[in-house]
């Protein structure tokens, strides 16, 4: 299929066509809800590499299981599926938190959570939920079968990550820790912004977005909480040695690191 004689798209019928055509036809570009990509379209922007696989219609990919404290979820599982979903609300009720604060319904719609993931964006707001969790990537590949990686260990810098060309992100799965909860998302408005600084905790987890080149797990705040640490101003300067903000279009660098330690206070007290 082309589009415009610019893009071409090859739609796959079965998880394992998909795989076969990545292996064999690459390099080739995920696509599942196409949110992004319909942003960078609509803005004149040519992609460098405008061959892309379109996931949407495979069944194998979608559905949510719960099995205990863990969640299983399909690479196609979008937004909405989340908030619809009794299961995920009951174990990790912030992922809905992120999830309704993720662009309006028609994004919830067609977005995906391994789209949200592959997209490699350092403002995603469902990864930190999800990071924080202990959530796993599931990868596979025709070559290879599959494996799991921390979704804390995945990214490698700004849009890279452990992910081969061949591998497809074929579901998530989150152990969901018990313990509080909390997900707090800043941004220009309340609703329909993509956040200057988010973070989540689940459990002992902490993660950020938007103050560093990849969403980030807190370590040495996580480590000093774990440590029985109660002091408000040593937590923030825990807090400000995990992150890295930087000035861009959307905020300051400054304006970042205050909201920063704003937000360990609302984690602390949370």
């Amino acid at each position: 299929m082309i589009f415009g004689e610019r893009l071409k798209i090859l739609r796959p019928d079965r998880l394992k066509e998909a795989l076969t055509l990545l292996r064999d036809e690459g390099p080739l570009i995920p696509l599942a809800g196409g949110t992004d990509l319909y942003v960078t379209l609509n803005a004149g922007q040519v992609p460098t590499q405008p061959r892309y696989l379109d996931l949407w219609h495979l069944g194998e990919l979608r559905g949510i299981r719960v099995d205990g404290r863990t969640l299983r979820l399909g690479a196609l599982t979008t937004y909405t599926d989340c908030i619809a979903h009794k299961g995920v609300g009951k174990l990790l009720p912030i992922l809905l938190d992120a999830a309704r604060q993720i662009g309006g319904v028609q994004i919830q719609n067609r977005g995906t959570l391994a789209g949200n993931i592959a997209n490699g964006s350092p403002a995603a707001d469902a990864v930190p939920v999800l990071m924080a969790a202990g959530a796993k990537v599931v990868l596979r590949s025709a070559s290879d079968g599959e494996r799991e990686v921390p979704l804390s260990e995945y990214y490698t810098g700004y849009r890279q990550s452990v992910r081969a060309a061949e591998e497809l992100i074929v579901g998530i799965t989150v152990k969901v820790p018990r313990g509080p909860q909390h997900f707090r998302k800043v941004g220009t408005r309340a609703a329909q912004a993509i956040s200057k600084v988010v973070v989540a905790r689940v459990g002992d987890g902490i993660a950020w977005g938007s103050v560093g080149p990849t969403i980030t797990r807190s370590r040495r705040l996580e480590t000093y909480l774990a440590q029985g640490g109660s002091d408000l101003a040593a937590a923030r300067a825990e807090a400000l040695l995990d992150v890295s903000p930087i000035d861009d279009i959307r905020s300051t660098a400054d304006y970042r690191q205050t909201v920063v330690g704003n937000l360990v206070a609302e984690l602390i007290s949370a």
